[in-house]
């Protein structure tokens, strides 16, 4: 593992004299002492916001919470757009029209709607379904935006603060999505910052790529006695899985699949009339996600046909009813880019001399985030962690710690100064 020394031996020399000379300046000093003073505004900034439930396309709540924490820390042009993204900016000398820089966090969570939100605090953990994913990005969100109130000097950018809708699962990022359709934003943004989840140690640069799928298979239905023979989707749901979970991945490129969701049925003694599961193919190659989608419906359309001899040969050697086939359809429900960042890009440049001026070593990763659409676009983004640790993410344990937020928010405050840049 590469140390800061070494990582900032590769730097160009001005970019490290750059973010010295941001470090050093007294309102600079001043606002990341403040981020070492104030965990417990953080943390009740994140207790508060885990408790209003965001349930995929159910962020409203949180987004009307949000606004108005921005109107507190005084951003300007606070506002919602069509879907749900609230926007505040600290307004640049380059004012509405000039190029900005963005610093967004998503406001969704995995859980659905009506699970139990036990966020709580012990000690210096943090406890509670998304308290982590993403209530550590979001309180980074307000903190830096808290820290940039404190600096006077206006920057030649302006720096636009975002709580975006629609990150999580059938999200499919749309809430990122619809700002990088919008000329508003896309004419101005020249750098994005996502910030996701806890942590100091990654630098997402490069976007792992998804398909997702639900697969729905329809049958006549019937009694498991009387209609027995009956064609069963859900039987050939298993069938389907069996045959797909044998399809070899290869590790480089890391590829992935993954079934996550099955329905179906009404009852323990009747033949179902339809089943459905959801599906979920990432990997780094574009040709990898399309060779298992392509066997995922060469299995699904084996055990169709497999099942439908099976029920015809059992209703020919008996009385009961003659039945209608069997159907399906595989229904596209998410389908995020990939995109990979230039080495040479400055944004990349800025985070790794930020890091080797405090000490921190943080490795380059692959993930699926909102950092998604703008590098599939050719755009300069990163995503990072808002400080501290998590873990448990995506389940009802998940937690979060604060010890050491203050790393992860001075990384964030300097890489906006940097990017934003200080008359």
């Amino acid at each position: 593992m590469p140390t800061p020394r070494a990582e900032a031996s590769a730097l160009p020399a001005a970019i490290l004299e750059e973010i010295s000379h941001l470090a050093g300046l007294p309102e600079v000093r001043s606002a990341m002492k403040w981020f070492e003073e104030q965990e417990a505004q953080f943390a009740h900034w994140q207790l508060a916001l885990a408790r209003i439930p965001a349930p995929p396309f159910g962020e409203a709540a949180r987004a009307a919470w949000l606004i108005e924490r921005f109107r507190e820390l005084d951003l300007e042009d606070t506002h919602m757009d069509d879907v749900g993204n609230v926007f505040g900016v600290h307004q640049g000398v380059a004012r509405r029209n000039g190029p900005c820089v963005t610093v967004s966090a998503h406001l969704d969570t995995v859980f659905p709607a009506g699970t139990p939100l036990n966020v709580r605090q012990q000690g210096k953990r943090l406890y509670g379904p998304g308290v982590s994913d993403n209530g550590a990005g979001v309180a980074a969100l307000l903190a830096a935006a808290g820290a940039l109130r404190m600096i006077r000097t206006p920057s030649a950018s302006s720096i636009v603060f975002v709580a975006n809708v629609g990150e999580e699962g059938e999200g499919d990022l749309r809430g990122m999505r619809h700002i990088f359709s919008n000329p508003r934003w896309t004419d101005c943004i020249k750098y994005s910052l996502v910030l996701d989840g806890a942590g100091s140690d990654t630098i997402v640069a490069e976007a792992l790529g998804s398909r997702r799928f639900e697969v729905i298979v329809r049958g006549p239905g019937g009694h498991s006695w009387s209609d027995f023979g009956m064609p069963n989707p859900i039987l050939v749901l298993a069938q389907t899985i069996r045959g797909f979970a044998r399809a070899p991945v290869p590790a480089t490129p890391k590829t992935t699949f993954n079934v996550g969701v099955i329905r179906g049925g009404t009852s323990v003694n009747s033949i179902p009339e339809s089943a459905s599961m959801r599906v979920d193919i990432r990997s780094t190659s574009m040709t990898e996600m399309e060779r298992l989608e392509t066997s995922l419906r060469r299995e699904l359309e084996l055990a169709i046909e497999q099942e439908s001899k099976t029920s015809e040969n059992a209703m020919r050697n008996s009385s009961a009813r003659r039945h209608p086939g069997l159907s399906y359809e595989v229904v596209p429900i998410g389908n995020r880019p990939a995109g990979e960042l230039d080495e040479k890009a400055r944004i990349l440049k800025v985070i790794r001399a930020v890091d080797a001026h405090l000490g921190n070593v943080a490795q380059i990763q692959r993930a699926s985030t909102d950092a998604n659409i703008p590098l599939s676009l050719g755009r300069e983004a990163i995503a990072v962690g808002g400080g501290g640790v998590g873990g448990g993410a995506h389940t009802l344990q998940e937690w979060f710690d604060c010890s050491g937020r203050d790393l992860g928010l001075k990384r964030i405050l300097l890489t906006l100064l940097a990017l934003a840049g200080i008359e």
